[in-house]
């Protein structure tokens, strides 16, 4: 098989990453995938490669953009953090002072910072959820409303999957009185031109890469987070996952459907180079050309570290600030603290670094197994922090 020529731009000093990326070509890890990182909201690395489909009948090109899964949960923490620093969120009132409903089966002083430290005990629907209420916001957020925690608030965290996006975005929806994919169009990717959707209309489909269904096999030193959900379909693992069903249906990541839809903590769509451009921005001092993003002091609220230890949904060990991961042990955004962000199951990932004040964003559409930081994404981030050094 022919060597996978590596497209788009390498500043001097940064060819660490672009080898590390080559690698990952050569060694058949990748179908499609693009890296980009900022440094002081300039670009120094933004490459693409491969195919946007598994059957390698369509090239990665430059406009090429990918369902980053999880990866979204950490541009509605900016949104939402953004609304914090605004004074239209407090992060300590209770959610119901902006979601009345919500004050149902014991929640009615739940904190609003509960919804964004997973410790608020909403990871899933304990009811049977019809296929298609995947799609219908009202019907989730409905359901979140009724639902009872499933461990008292505040005690534990464990991740909230897909339920975190649903349960921020109608606090924000309420506060704002717009849809989250609306605010980040209108507030944030309009006006800085980034290629970044939740609830992507059906003009961009021809140019969106296709994944294949997300995978839960087993990783040594992982849980096996199939298997607990094979063994206990009931339990807040199982339907965290499964419910609704269509959340693990094939094919569903490739739909118009779900591509459509407004899922806040799951079906983000975009570019590698946008969500660096959007994390650089935040890691620089919080503007980019003219747009504020979010500023220093409210980023290192976001990061302060919320919850360590094991996570009642994984089954594992996280550390999680305020909407976003840590770095943890084996799963780094950078050698040193500060850095906080997102990865996507599959493999992708975005964050900021502020100590370097550097942008990262990586999407592909192969994907891995592993919970937090695929290996790929790993050895781009190591290769990255090789190339610079935190600023005093």
């Amino acid at each position: 098989m022919a060597a996978t020529e590596i497209q788009g731009t390498c500043a001097n000093g940064f060819e660490a990453v672009k080898d590390t990326f080559a690698a990952s070509f050569a060694g058949d890890l990748e179908v499609g995938a693009a890296v980009a990182i900022t440094i002081d909201n300039e670009p120094v690395v933004d490459l693409w490669a491969g195919h946007a489909d598994h059957a390698r009948t369509r090239t990665w090109e430059r406009d090429t953009i990918a369902n980053f899964y999880s990866t979204t949960k950490g541009v509605v923490a900016l949104l939402a953090h953004r609304l914090v620093e605004e004074g239209r969120i407090d992060l300590d009132a209770p959610v119901s002072r902006y979601w009345p409903e919500f004050a149902q089966a014991g929640k009615q002083t739940m904190p609003m910072r509960h919804l964004l430290n997973h410790k608020a005990g909403l990871a899933a629907v304990a009811e049977p959820l019809p296929m298609d209420a995947l799609y219908d916001w009202a019907a989730m957020t409905t359901a979140l409303a009724r639902q009872e925690p499933w461990w008292q608030p505040g005690t534990a965290h464990g991740y909230h999957a897909v339920t975190y996006g649903w349960l921020i975005g109608e606090v924000m929806r309420r506060v704002t009185g717009k849809s989250v994919g609306t605010y980040l169009r209108e507030e944030i990717a309009g006006p800085l031109g980034l290629d970044l959707w939740i609830g992507l209309p059906a003009s961009e489909d021809s140019r969106c890469a296709d994944l294949a269904a997300p995978q839960l096999a087993p990783v040594e030193g992982e849980p096996n987070l199939l298997e607990l959900i094979m063994r206990d379909p009931e339990s807040v693992t199982g339907k965290a996952f499964m419910n609704p069903p269509a959340l693990m249906m094939p094919g569903t990541v490739n739909s118009r459907a779900w591509r459509g839809a407004e899922i806040p903590g799951a079906n983000g769509h975009g570019s590698a180079r946008s969500l660096a451009r959007l994390y650089g921005a935040v890691a620089s001092g919080g503007d980019l050309s003219g747009v504020h993003v979010l500023g220093p002091q409210q980023a290192r609220i976001a990061a302060t570290e919320e919850a360590r230890g094991t996570d009642l949904v994984l089954h594992m060990s996280t550390r999680v600030g305020l909407g976003f991961m840590l770095s943890q042990p084996h799963a780094s955004f950078a050698p040193h603290e500060g850095a906080f962000g997102h990865p996507g199951a599959g493999g992708s990932v975005a964050f900021a670094d502020p100590a370097t004040r550097m942008g990262f964003g990586y999407v592909m559409n192969r994907m891995g197994s592993h919970i937090l930081i695929d290996p790929r994404a790993q050895a781009l981030i190591n290769a990255a922090h090789s190339c610079v050094r935190p600023r005093s």
